[in-house]
Parts: structure tokens; sequence; C-alpha cells
């Protein structure tokens, strides 16, 4: 399925395709976050029961994701919006591989945009990683999970260092293709385990 597909049904990719997509999980994601506040859903998705409103299998998914990507949200400025620009690809995967894998989702942001994205997708990832384990998952299913999303990044980092890699960017968008923007790159992550975590719960 296309990263695009992931949220809400959006089928193709169009030259504007990641911009849409960031635009749609922000919107998302603070509408589910304030009723999620408002005691709305059970929170965090993982914990739902049949009884539970929202307790299927696509939207625990749905929410688990969302979840994961708040933190993103929360970085400041707003910047959390260059996850979608070509030109800032070269920073955001240099400073996500300078971070070393660790278990915290405790955040200190540390005001350097780059550094704090790192800081942010991390965090998100180790949410999946405790929904995994409070939704009773197999956690030799999720052991790895930040090593094997570096080695996604290091292929992209490539990619993004080849000539000519802002016009192949471009072509791709035009020809519904999906480019390996980092924005992608954590969407199409952050789905699959919550995918996982969604199936597995008890």
């Amino acid at each position: 399925m296309s990263w695009y597909a992931r949220l809400l049904g959006r089928a193709s990719a169009t030259p504007d395709a990641p911009h849409a997509l960031l635009a749609d999980i922000e919107k998302q994601g603070k509408q589910y976050l304030d009723e999620a506040d408002n005691g709305n859903w059970v929170y965090p998705a993982c914990k739902r029961k049949s009884p539970d409103t929202g307790a299927d299998k696509q939207t625990v998914c749905d929410h688990t994701r969302l979840e994961a990507f708040r933190y993103l949200l929360m970085v400041p400025r707003g910047e959390f919006k260059l996850l979608a620009e070509p030109d800032s690809q070269a920073a955001i995967l240099d400073a996500y591989l300078r971070h070393r894998p660790h278990e915290e989702t405790v955040i200190e942001f540390s005001g350097d945009t780059m550094n704090d994205l790192a800081i942010a997708v991390i965090a998100g990832f180790n949410w999946l990683n405790h929904c995994a384990g409070l939704a009773g998952a197999d956690r030799r299913q999720f052991s790895g999970t930040l090593n094997h999303f570096r080695k996604i990044v290091i292929s992209a980092q490539r990619w993004w260092e080849m000539d000519g890699a802002k016009q192949r960017y471009a072509q791709m968008l035009q020809a519904a293709q999906e480019p390996p923007l980092f924005l992608n790159l954590v969407w199409a992550d952050y789905s699959r385990l919550a995918g996982e975590i969604a199936a597995v719960r008890g």
C-alpha cells in the first residue's frame, strides 16, 4: 500500500503529496489527541478492548501511529514541516544518524531544529515499543526497531547524495511514485509497527 494511502484512504501521489500527507497527519493527530485528553478515547489506543469505542484493528492502528507522531508535532516552531521539504533531507538524515539508539520516550528539545527532529522520531519509535509491551506483543518482533530504521535512513541518505536527486524526486512525484523523504520513511515504519500492535492486542 502507498505511504500516501495510509491515512484516511488517500490513494495517489501528486506533486504536493508530501505536504498533503503531513497536513493530514497534523490535523488528525491534533484532533485525536485533543479528544483523548477530553476522555473520548481509551488512551493509549493499544489498551482498548472490544467494548471500547475505536477498539477495531484499523482505528487502533491509526491512533497508535498518530500517538507516535505526536512527538514530531511537538517540535518547536512547527519545524516538523521540514520533513516534507526536499532541500532539508540531507541535514535531517545526517542529524538522525548522529543519534544513537536509546529507549527514552521523555523528550527534551535542544533548540537545534535538525537535532530536535531526530529526538522526536526516536521518541516515537520508543513509544511504539512501549505500546507493543502494553498490547502483549512478542517483544522479539520489536527488538532492533531503531537499528532496522537506521539502515533504511542510511539507504535514503545515499539516494539523496547521488547526483540529480532533486530531479529524480520531482520526477517520482509526477509519476505518482514515492521518493525517500524522511517523512515517508518515518510514516511508513510507524504505520507498519502500529499495524502489528493493533493485530496482537489480547
